[in-house]
């Protein structure tokens, strides 16, 4: 049998790429990213310090201690007391001593109270802490203008109470 070929049976080979389920792909994972961004980040208001001195990289999923101006905590933006720390601290951390912590403050929290969270801090294992600080801005003219010589500051009683 002999078969016949016309012009109309011959196939035709498709020379566009499709890049519709390309777009649709891009725009989930815009989605995505738009809506996991904000929860990332750790909304506690408090006056941070500053410092011009050069920022290190910030690990993946940092464990933020915040050490709010009527010196109460939060570990993440959740609140805690200070006698569940260590325990928060090893959910949060799910059991590893070694992670960094990042302990936040206000400006207007004393060295004391700071340094007492940072003692229950070693107290739990945690020695890896790193304090947080606003990056390359100057301090306000007002802090300079208090500060005196280092000649003339009055050793503080213990306890930090003058």
């Amino acid at each position: 049998m002999i078969r016949i070929r016309h012009a109309d049976e011959t196939p035709h080979e498709a020379h566009e790429i499709n890049v519709t389920p390309f777009i649709d792909v891009m725009l989930v994972l815009l989605v995505i990213f738009m809506v996991t961004a904000p929860l990332t980040t750790v909304n506690v208001p408090v006056d941070l310090p500053s410092s011009t001195g050069k920022p290190t990289p910030r690990p993946d999923d940092p464990v933020f201690l915040t050490i709010k101006p009527d010196h109460s905590l939060a570990l993440g933006e959740d609140d805690i007391v200070a006698d569940a720390l260590a325990g928060a601290m090893a959910s949060a951390t799910k059991g590893n001593k070694d992670e960094r912590i990042f302990l936040r403050a206000d400006r207007s929290v004393d060295y004391g109270t700071l340094m007492g969270v940072m003692d229950k801090l070693r107290a739990a294992g945690y020695l890896k802490v790193a304090l947080v600080n606003l990056q390359g801005q100057e301090e306000d003219s007002e802090a300079g203008a208090t500060a005196g010589p280092a000649g003339d500051a009055a050793p503080a009683a213990p306890g930090g109470q003058p």
